[in-house]
């Protein structure tokens, strides 16, 4: 009989619970986490035997949303939660990242965390309770984890940092920072800031940092009260012997493959020297042969950076690698950029299309649409490799969405510019931080395609190199290598003005803030350089779209008008669109966009929609069609459903004995509007128009019905004017 066990601390102004004991008894440790009405339950299971032949961790994160926690029903045919949705991904992502690094490299059992959203009050994210969750999980069970860690989320709101603001709040916040922390450093940060200076990131983080500590403090006491015993876990170390031997028949080639500034031939020297070691050391193990040569690259380069001051392949420690940007490289696309930064190259692609192609979102969050996309695609030829090319990855899931909240800050807002963006950034060769080449490559594109964004947007990956004894270097710009045998990872994105973008991973137990503060401080001088180097190519929007860009254009009409609009399920619009071949969407304020690659289409479709909706007044002139003749008259369609009466005195400036004298059914004649009686009746007259062109007043004799007519000359609606105001979304 399971027994729950509650435990509780205040974070925010409000309670966060864990409890244990009530449900998935069966499961390795499972605890529930709840802040306000938000609820996950953490699941961890690990498999009795170790996996063969895997040199890796073999930990596995499922972040599971199910609709149900927010009151939704799956959309889609089946009514069944499918695929996860990018925004699980993230999370699985984001639960993944503090947690590898604390448990021990060595471990081989399958470790399997399945979060489960039970619960979803849409103004605290589940997010942060996952990586809770899992740390609680963790110190429980019999895994070794170098743990506690808790993460917490900071705003900041009218200057001033909120410890976890709700959904709704971080709407208006102009930073969304998530951090991850043990007692003693900082883990993992992911951040999107609307152009936010570095001096305040930096306190967001200790903020969080110290929030984090009453977290971490109830974690410690659920283990203490119901933590398994560890599993010991051995390292695997090489003899001292092999080591030796491996080392000895290397001699300098290796130092010398390593500094090849070409990561092609520096790769094929490197398989050259492994495949003499096999060859030579008999006597030695290949696995055994493999972790020596390892640990010896791993050596040579922290060696050459924190002894010498430089980097293997000989460049400085603040050095960024050659830069090369173009624009407008693709003929039909709306947009292009291609960057270019040592090996890695990027180029991003923009696509322009109405309001109706914006991404419907069937998820747990408050936006259920969103405008702006950015894809990212890291195809195998990129590394010169073959592998099989299927659905994206959730490393190109994340890619994708750092990109994508890195660039928020300097979009225009979706009112002065009506479109639906998307862009598609595809690696054309990589060798370290294709992520933040993305977003170089796509602020050039942004610009080339001709939407008004404020300013450019850069981006530069930072590496870290430490040892035993305290000592470490800093380094700008990294390469694969360097990320593979460095400590740590980090990604600043932003403008001349301060950061939009941030995504911190280590491979050590954290990071002190004297290091953090460095990191931002040396990445914004990289981020300078290179916004620099991008201006020369373009350092403003194009003033015009694409011609093969579709045109929207903007207009208002009264709420009350909407209904006639739209017509009975939607007939009178579909009536429009296909007349015009147009796109038009209609908002609940009364806001219509209508979109063409043909503007003379466009202004169609806007003149049959002003009629529609403009009324009658007194005075104005009218071309109407003429619907019915009456002994006394004829019925004249002035707007679409809009009829007044030309009485037979007002047919012409002359004496008329019969209506089908002057006028029949479906002839078009200018009339102007004398009356509207109490009762809406609208009554027309043919003569004032006739005597005001011709400067008469009063009858003129004649008897003939030809009658040269004056027609009123269309009006040409100009395209709304787009502004540079952005608010900030949550991803």
């Amino acid at each position: 009989m399971l027994t729950p066990q509650t435990f509780e601390c205040e974070v925010g102004g409000r309670r966060l619970i864990i409890e244990t004991g009530r449900i998935a008894g069966q499961a390795e440790a499972a605890v529930t986490v709840r802040y306000g009405d938000t609820v996950v339950l953490v699941t961890l299971c690990i498999s009795e035997e170790p996996r063969e032949g895997v040199d890796f961790l073999p930990l596995t994160v499922d972040y599971e949303e199910r609709l149900y926690a927010a009151g939704k029903i799956p959309g889609g045919f089946i009514r069944r939660e499918g695929r996860p949705t990018q925004e699980a991904t993230l999370a699985c992502r984001m639960t993944d990242r503090p947690l590898r690094p604390l448990l021990p490299k060595e471990w081989r059992r399958d470790i399997q965390l399945v979060i489960t959203v039970l619960s979803a009050d849409l103004e605290n994210d589940a997010d942060l309770l996952s990586i809770i969750g899992s740390s609680t999980v963790l110190m429980m069970s019999r895994v070794p984890f170098a743990g506690p860690v808790s993460s917490v989320c900071v705003g900041y709101l009218n200057g001033e940092l909120i410890l976890n603001p709700t959904l709704s709040q971080l709407e208006e916040s102009d930073l969304d920072l998530v951090v991850a922390s043990t007692k003693d450093c900082v883990v993992m940060v992911e951040a999107g800031a609307n152009e936010v200076p570095e001096d305040i990131i930096v306190k967001a983080i200790m903020m969080g940092h110290e929030a984090n500590q009453d977290i971490i403090k109830i974690q410690d006491q659920i283990q203490q009260a119901l933590g398994k015993p560890k599993i010991e876990v051995t390292p695997q170390e090489i003899s001292h012997g092999v080591y030796e031997a491996v080392s000895a028949r290397i001699g300098e080639k290796l130092a010398q493959a390593l500094g090849n500034t070409d990561k092609a031939q520096r790769e094929n020297e490197i398989s050259e020297i492994t495949r003499d070691l096999v060859e030579n050391l008999e006597d030695i193990q290949e696995g055994e042969i493999y972790t020596a040569l390892d640990k010896n690259i791993k050596n040579e380069i922290r060696k050459s950076i924190l002894e010498k001051g430089q980097r293997i392949n000989g460049r400085g420690l603040t050095e960024v690698r050659e830069l090369n940007c173009q624009v407008g490289l693709l003929p039909r696309t709306h947009g292009s950029g291609l960057f270019t930064r040592g090996q890695t190259q990027v180029m991003t692609i923009t696509t322009l299309g109405s309001t109706r192609k914006e991404q419907q979102l069937d998820g747990l969050g408050i936006e259920e649409t969103k405008r702006f996309i950015h894809h990212y695609n890291f195809p195998p030829f990129s590394t010169g490799e073959v592998r099989r090319i299927g659905t994206p990855s959730r490393r190109e899931i994340g890619h994708g969405a750092l990109a994508e909240r890195s660039l928020l800050a300097v979009l225009p807002e979706d009112e002065d510019f009506p479109y639906t963006i998307r862009l598609v950034s595809e690696v054309m060769s990589s060798s370290g931080s294709t992520s933040m080449a993305s977003v170089c490559a796509s602020s050039l594109s942004l610009m080339d395609a001709g939407i008004p964004i404020k300013r450019a947007v850069a981006g530069i990956a930072m590496g870290l190199v430490t040892d035993e004894n305290g000592n470490y270097a800093i380094l700008t710009d990294i390469e694969g290598f360097e990320d593979n045998y460095g400590d740590m990872d980090f990604k600043v994105a932003g403008t001349t003005e301060g950061i939009t973008g941030l995504q911190m991973d280590t491979k050590i137990k954290g990071l002190s803030a004297e290091i953090i503060e460095k990191t931002f401080q040396q990445a914004r001088e990289a981020r300078l350089y290179i916004l620099g180097v991008m201006n020369e190519t373009i350092s403003e929007s194009r003033s015009e779209l694409s011609l093969y860009a579709p045109r929207v254009y903007k207009i208002s009409i009264p709420t009350e008008k909407i209904g006639s609009v739209i017509g009975p399920g939607g007939k009178t619009i579909r009536s429009i669109i296909e007349e015009t071949k147009t796109t038009i969407d209609i908002d609940d304020a009364g806001i219509v966009l209508i979109g063409s690659n043909d503007e003379a289409a466009a202004r169609k479709a806007i003149e049959i929609i002003q009629n529609m909706t403009r009324e009658v007044e007194v005075g104005t002139v009218y071309t109407g069609k003429v619907t019915r003749i009456l002994n006394f008259g004829a019925m004249v369609e002035i707007l679409p459903g809009k009829e007044g009466l030309v009485h037979i005195s007002e047919l012409a400036d002359y004496r008329v004995n019969s209506v089908e004298d002057v006028v029949k059914v479906d002839d078009e004649i200018m009339v102007k509007v004398i009356e509207i009686d109490n009762l809406g009746r609208v009554n027309l007259s043919r003569r004032a128009v006739l005597e005001e062109s011709t400067g008469k007043s009063g009858s003129r004799d004649g008897g003939s019905n030809s009658v040269d007519y004056p027609f009123r000359s269309q009006r040409n609606p100009r395209p709304p004017q787009r502004s540079q105001n952005f608010r900030n979304k949550r991803r």
